[in-house]
């Protein structure tokens, strides 16, 4: 039975890259898939692009192909990424620049254009934002981006021109995988029960090391050996639909069924329904079975036809945070720190400082679940760190935030020490659907015969 092997290279923007040349070097692999886009990631990318016309794709993509360009000599193995994040044509040019340097220059890349859609997200101001439910037009002034996630159709178009890579930008993290499988196995885009077995299989791979025992982890309970030493997983794809996904031997981290099984709900909200821009996936009818040595046999994955609408990230400026914070330590110091926040406190209202909202933390005792869950007299720590965070409609009542913790050195309880202070424009991320006819990819060509 035909198969083809994909591997995972990254899982997130910041991913490291040990693994993704382990599984190049040792995994036999056809394809690697390099998944770096979150919804805050490209807006921050679009932002960066505004800057510099020549940059706007991923920050780690010129350090990840230096590294993997040189073993495609002896590995010819075929990427695909959704690292040109804002720009991909930019990122395609700076491969290929990579690629020459180690006298690859017969590589041919695509990128695939077309997810950008901030010309027309105007004509959908009276669509309701998903998150909030009003209407797109009440951030219209402040929006800065808009990218809609597209499935992986252009993935296949292009690999079946004859790229060797294809760099997208807002690509859906599973569509990394369904483009070459779709393409190796000659499937049509009308196949929903094929192409949900396809999400299936890039949902496994998304997030690579989560599925091999990151973020799994978690001491005597869930112990997971040499996680150091995380290998990335790596999924042989049948042409039947089934699927084995595995890490290589001699690697730290671990793949069972329980891996698979939190991987296989990792944010997905409805099993039955797993809205994606190629096919609403149907993961209720799933099996996992271990056969032993780090793999599992997956299957059973069904879907069912597409929405016709398209999620779009639309980013927008949101105001700005300022942030400080200080460290008390020994005796007393959880009360010492109590009353630097009352300090603090004072002082914005002294200033008569306009915020939209205030945040005060005591690290380690409420800032993740609040004062009520912790009875503070069985719980005294030796040590504890204030942070006071606030958002505005203004830099400069963000700065003075910084400035009033770093002023508690000298101005508040004893022994604050280890202060810090910073302020960033806030950009945030709404949701809105259109539909999906209004938006066309376009594959540019950068280097090879293909051009």
């Amino acid at each position: 039975m035909k198969s083809i092997r994909i591997a995972a290279g990254a899982g997130f923007a910041g991913d490291r890259i040990e693994p993704a040349l382990d599984n190049i070097i040792r995994g036999n692999v056809d394809y690697i898939i390099f998944e770096c886009l979150a919804e805050r990631t490209i807006a921050l990318a679009q932002k960066e692009k505004r800057s510099n016309s020549d940059k706007g794709y991923n920050y780690l993509l010129e350090y990840r192909m230096d590294k993997v360009i040189p073993l495609l000599k002896d590995h010819p193995v075929k990427i695909i990424t959704n690292m040109g994040a804002a720009n991909p044509v930019a990122a395609a040019k700076k491969i290929y620049e990579i690629a020459c340097k180690n006298g690859l220059n017969q590589l041919k890349i695509a990128a695939v254009s077309g997810d950008d859609v901030l010309s027309i997200i105007n004509n959908y101001s009276q669509m309701p934002m998903m998150e909030t439910g009003d209407k797109l037009e009440t951030i219209r002034d402040n929006i800065i981006s808009a990218n809609a996630y597209i499935g992986g159709q252009a993935i296949s178009t292009a690999l079946a021109e004859g790229a060797d890579i294809v760099v997208t930008g807002r690509a859906a993290d599973p569509s990394l995988a369904t483009g070459p499988i779709m393409y190796e196995f000659r499937r049509s885009y009308s196949d929903y029960e094929f192409l949900g077995k396809t999400v299936a299989a890039g949902h496994l791979l998304e997030c690579a090391g989560q599925v091999t025992g990151g973020y799994f982890a978690d001491p005597g309970y869930k112990d997971v050996p040499d996680l150091w030493n995380l290998a990335f997983p790596i999924l042989t794809f049948f042409e039947n639909g089934n699927m084995v996904i595995e890490k290589l031997p001699d690697t730290g981290g671990i793949l069972n069924n329980l891996t698979v099984k939190e991987q296989l709900l990792y944010e997905v909200q409805d099993p039955m329904n797993y809205i994606t821009p190629d096919v609403v996936a149907d993961f209720s009818n799933i099996t996992v079975e271990e056969l032993g040595g780090n793999k599992v046999l997956v299957k059973g994955a069904a879907g069912k036809r597409r929405t016709g609408l398209l999620k779009v990230s639309v980013g927008y400026l949101d105001g700005f945070i300022g942030e400080g914070e200080i460290s008390y330590g020994g005796h007393n110091c959880v009360a010492r720190a109590q009353l630097a926040e009352e300090v603090i406190k004072k002082r914005l209202e002294i200033l008569k400082v306009d915020y939209k909202e205030l945040r005060t933390d005591l690290i380690g005792i409420n800032s993740l679940f609040g004062a009520a869950t912790v009875q503070l007299e069985k719980t005294e720590p030796n040590e504890v760190r204030l942070r006071v965070s606030m958002r505005t409609d203004h830099k400069e009542t963000a700065e003075i935030a910084a400035r009033e913790v770093e002023s508690l050195y000298v101005n508040g309880p004893a022994g604050g020490g280890g202060a810090r202070g910073d302020f960033t424009d806030i950009i945030s991320v709404a949701s809105v659907l259109i539909p999906e006819e209004n938006v066309n990819f376009g594959i540019t060509w950068v280097g090879g015969p293909a051009q």
